[in-house]
């Protein structure tokens, strides 16, 4: 397996499509209630398309509360899936336990990724992820029992900066709220805490364009491992964090149509396109809309959420997480503040 060094906040493997091995491991820690694969009986499920500004199938998870007055309308909330990742992998979840409080609630996959179109698969392509954002406003807003004036966005992980981005430029997005957020831009250009030189940029660039040429020319696709698909003795916190939720049962998902490309796993070519997305330049111009940012005490993308807060403008609130991690938010029930972001939505979609 060729590694290279791309910038990003854990160690980035590429390797052709068909080296790809996942050696789940099966003894997971479910510690803290893990729950990612979570269902309620007090919720109905639909599967739901809609179409993004280019005209791309966006496919999703309508949830709604079984005993919502359907003849009235009601607030509404999107929620994205963390950056390479899936609707099953940490936001059905969200959706499930925030639709429980009486929320309409949507999960949907980012185009390029699970169900959605785009081709290549896992194609790296932030604008219209950001753009995905917007259609899932207009798909809501079109249901008879949401009430359009009251949308809020919750974005996981990487989908955090992407809402930040679309409610910059999208006023219908009322309250934003995100959970263990990556600025993808600067995690790629930067690496975590400024780890990563200008040089090594420049090299991760030339890696990708390289790549870029040769599939232009006909070579395999190659891939950016965002995590790892083995651990060994020498496996650092943050690859060990990410292999428990990703590879093992606890959060494993393979998405229809792609069964050799496991999630997490951006085209080496394509995940360049982060180098120019700045989720943050515009923040001050979602106020008044009130944003909630939520970040693990122990994270290790707590910078991320802390120069959000810092950047954004009244009002706003951070919420640091005791004895939590990036990835404990995503999927584990006794840590998230389940409370708090109903509390958010309940007080600002109304």
């Amino acid at each position: 397996m060729k590694m290279i060094a791309i910038p990003l906040a854990i160690m980035l493997a590429t390797t052709p499509v068909m080296a790809l091995q996942s050696s789940a491991a099966f003894a997971q820690d479910m510690s803290n209630g893990a729950n990612n694969f979570y269902k309620s009986d007090q919720v109905d499920v639909q599967k739901v398309t809609f179409k993004n500004k280019l005209g791309m199938e966006v496919v999703g998870n309508l949830f709604v509360p079984k005993t919502l007055n359907r003849g009235a309308r009601s607030p509404a909330i999107i929620v994205g899936h963390p950056m390479g990742a899936v609707k099953e992998q940490s936001a059905n979840l969200y959706a499930t336990k925030l639709a429980e409080q009486g929320f309409v609630t949507l999960s949907f996959d980012l185009s390029f990724w699970g169900e959605s179109e785009g081709e290549p698969r896992n194609t790296v392509a932030p604008d219209i992820y950001v753009d995905d954002f917007s259609a899932a406003v207009d798909f809501l807003s079109t249901q008879p029992f949401v009430n359009k004036e009251n949308i809020g966005v919750l974005g996981i992980c990487g989908s955090g900066s992407f809402a930040i981005s679309a409610a910059q430029i999208d006023p219908r997005m009322k309250a934003i709220a995100t959970v263990s957020m990556y600025d993808m831009g600067a995690a790629n250009r930067d690496g975590l805490r400024k780890g990563v030189s200008l040089e090594q940029r420049k090299e991760f660039m030339k890696a990708s364009i390289e790549q870029r040429f040769a599939e232009f020319t006909g070579a395999e696709m190659k891939y950016a491992g965002g995590t790892v698909h083995e651990l060994t003795a020498t496996s650092n916190p943050i690859e060990r964090e990410f292999y428990d939720f990703y590879r093992t049962p606890r959060g494993e998902f393979t998405p229809k149509g792609q069964p050799s490309v496991p999630t997490t796993q951006p085209t080496l070519s394509s995940n360049i396109a982060f180098m120019n997305f700045y989720p943050f330049a515009q923040i001050e111009t979602i106020s008044p809309r009130p944003m909630l940012f939520i970040a693990g005490e122990n994270a290790h993308s707590i910078e991320f959420s802390e120069d959000a807060y810092k950047r954004a403008t009244e009002p706003k609130e951070l919420v640091i997480i005791p004895d939590a991690g990036h990835v404990d938010l995503y999927d584990r029930v006794n840590l998230i503040p389940f409370d708090k972001l109903t509390d958010f939505f309940r007080g600002n979609l109304s």
